[in-house]
């Protein structure tokens, strides 16, 4: 693996970014397999390679036990607690992912926090503005990405197979089947709506952190263009 990154470092000219978690959880099982242990001090010696770490966890005893450096991001996926509850059973709580944010942040690494998928149901405006507030009071993330449901039909199934009852209610919502990548999603509506709260709660909190949206379409972007950066995301080097 290691042979591997170096090899793709020497045929790229700019820098790379290793994204560790986008079809796992980057330190769920890290107190069994002791990866981070080793990644980290191999990136901190690229000049041009970087680690990116994401998780539902607060797995981060490894992480603590290491000098950090600039070329390791970490970031935390979060939901409201309503959602952690009803949809990602086994994984940490709001508050302790949070407050593993804090403590990797105060021993020096650059952290960032992905909203998504966002999911709408009743109340849901004071619950995501708890989590603003929460996160915003405790931690400086350098950037806050945000996304919102997407689905590809075959997913309803499969969430049924997996959550049950707790997943039925998406089928009685009206979602709208995307023109170019074809994933079904909120309407346009309720997409603007989401997303228009979360960045008024996040500039209530702080001024400066970048807002990025994840996977939206270019009609979204260009509403949202004066608010997010489209080159400051969560997995996108900077």
């Amino acid at each position: 693996m290691f042979e591997q990154i170096r090899k793709t470092l020497a045929h790229c000219p700019g820098r790379v970014s290793f994204n560790m978690g986008e079809m796992l959880d980057s330190l769920a099982l890290d107190h069994v397999t002791g990866l981070t242990s080793m990644l980290i001090p191999f990136f901190s010696r690229l000049s041009k390679g970087y680690l990116m770490l994401l998780t539902k966890s607060s797995n981060i005893d490894n992480l603590l036990a290491l000098e950090p450096n600039s070329q390791t991001v970490v970031s935390w996926s979060l939901n409201s607690q309503q959602m952690i509850e009803t949809h990602e059973p086994g994984t940490a709580s709001l508050d302790e992912r949070l407050t593993a944010a804090r403590r990797c942040q105060e021993h020096g690494y650059r952290i960032r926090f992905r909203i998504d998928p966002g999911i709408l149901y009743p109340n849901w405006q004071a619950d995501y503005g708890d989590l603003i507030q929460k996160a915003l009071s405790i931690t400086r993330p350098e950037n806050i990405t945000l996304g919102m449901l997407r689905l590809f039909s075959g997913h309803f199934g499969l969430a049924i197979q997996a959550y049950g009852n707790r997943a039925r209610h998406l089928r009685d919502h009206a979602f709208v089947r995307g023109a170019t990548d074809r994933k079904l999603r909120y309407p346009a509506k309720e997409r603007i709506e989401f997303y228009t709260f979360l960045i008024n709660a996040i500039r209530s909190f702080d001024r400066n952190v970048s807002i990025s949206l994840c996977r939206e379409t270019a009609e979204i972007w260009d509403i949202f263009k004066d608010h997010c950066a489209p080159r400051k995301c969560n997995c996108i080097i900077w």
